[in-house]
């Protein structure tokens, strides 16, 4: 296990239910004939590598065995079958409180949560006040700790799981809880710990801080794992799962238009060999971009020009710019919704909008119609390249539906003479007197 920190091969999990408690106790008493359970399979023959010093994330919808998996490693359960290999000494934050003894104070748990991780009293001393700065949580680490708002437990929680020095640090969504500033103080440390060369696994729905934080994420759907990669590329896969647009990479052809909806689409005076956006010169396309949707509408055609008009993918900071997109509808759409989102190159969403949140177009379109849609706005993006994503989507009784989605479909490049912090300038009015 050379530079591996955690290794898991051919993971399964199931899980007995019963339908009430006297059930099981007559299966395991053998009273009656026949099972009275039914299985769940929360994990499906899962393998993952995880190296040393990576930061991993894991995402994945609710109930897609993030959790479980987490749990396994740390030792909390046994796996149904399948192996788990780790490599180091282990900190875990998984689920608010855990570990915790109600009617011991602060101190008390300090010291019980470091035992159980494994380190010495005296090793539990060296650390205490670092633990106690961190949590900050004044003179409550002398009550019991039934006494504490949850936000105190994930703040002394975590300052135990992060300051006796682990090797690998596991942290399961409990960061959610914490205010604002206990998180940047959380987020902060972990920069830390990645410069240290120590290994995170990272589960959250908190996409921004998966791409920002995450080398390397796992996707995780219905206890099997989709894929693996880069955090921009599963994150915009995950999204298609969210929506129930996933198609396995199997599956692709699947995708494309059949013949019969061809035909159908060219009685309604639709040409379907043009439903593939056009190409446009002047831009700067992506030839791999990520496309779905169920194409009762469809993006044809899509541009940036700049302040004179001029079809580029070079913007000026502090210019106007504007997002052109052309639109034709197969079917009938009671309300269309037209959108774009730009992203950095690591895939954190920076800024985007909609026709619905603009409230510039709640109309039905009819079968056979196109619409030209262009979102002008001034660019104060910092210099650099950008990613820009467009989409169509609408909801159908109540129920969010994708008609049609280019991810990362132009590479926008801002061109700046001056940068400030962060991802865009407030364009500041400075006065020295």
């Amino acid at each position: 296990m050379e530079n591996i920190a955690i290794q898991v091969t051919d993971l399964e999990k199931v899980y007995k239910l019963y339908d009430k408690p006297s059930d099981r106790l007559k299966e395991a008493l053998h009273l009656g004939k026949g099972k009275r359970h039914t299985e769940h399979r929360a994990l499906k023959g899962v393998n993952m590598t995880i190296r040393q010093g990576e930061c991993v994330g894991i995402i994945g919808t609710n109930g897609s065995g993030k959790s479980t998996i987490l749990k396994i490693i740390t030792g909390v359960l046994s796996p149904t079958s399948g192996e788990v290999k780790v490599n180091g000494r282990i900190s875990a934050l998984l689920e608010l409180g855990a570990g915790f003894n109600m009617e011991y104070n602060g101190i008390e748990n300090i010291y019980l949560n470091g035992t159980m991780i494994g380190f010495s009293k005296k090793e539990i001393d060296q650390k205490l006040d670092d633990i106690l700065a961190f949590a900050d949580i004044g003179d409550y680490v002398y009550q019991p700790a039934k006494t504490y708002s949850s936000g105190m437990f994930v703040r002394l929680a975590f300052a135990v799981a992060i300051n006796i020095d682990p090797e690998i640090l596991i942290v399961d969504e409990a960061l959610s809880v914490g205010d604002v500033f206990f998180q940047a103080k959380c987020y902060h440390k972990f920069e830390e710990f990645k410069e240290m060369g120590k290994t995170i696994v990272f589960v959250s729905h908190d996409l921004s801080s998966i791409s920002k934080y995450c080398d390397r994420v796992v996707l995780l759907n219905q206890g099997v794992k989709l894929g693996e990669g880069a955090p921009k590329q599963m994150i915009d896969t995950y999204k298609q799962v969210l929506v129930g647009q996933y198609v396995a990479p199997e599956a692709e052809e699947e995708r494309l238009l059949d013949d019969e909806a061809l035909r159908e689409m060219a009685a309604r005076g639709i040409d379907g060999s043009k439903l593939d956006a056009q190409k446009t010169e002047g831009v700067n396309e992506n030839p791999e971009l990520l496309e779905y949707g169920s194409k009762k509408a469809c993006i044809t055609e899509y541009y940036i020009t700049d302040e004179k008009g001029t079809k580029t993918s070079a913007i000026i900071k502090g210019s106007p710019f504007t997002i052109h997109m052309r639109v034709e509808m197969a079917e009938r759409i009671a309300a269309p919704i037209f959108a774009f989102t730009i992203k950095n190159v690591r895939g954190t969403e920076i800024t985007g909008t909609n026709t619905m949140f603009e409230k510039a177009f709640l109309e039905p379109v009819e079968a056979g119609e196109s619409k030209e849609i262009t979102f002008t706005q001034d660019m104060n993006l910092q210099g650099g390249e950008y990613l820009l994503s467009l989409g169509v989507t609408g909801y159908e009784e109540d129920n969010f539906t994708v008609y049609h989605r280019l991810y990362d479909v132009l590479n926008v490049t801002v061109v700046s003479d001056k940068d400030t912090v962060g991802f865009y300038d407030m364009n500041s009015k400075v006065e020295v007197k």
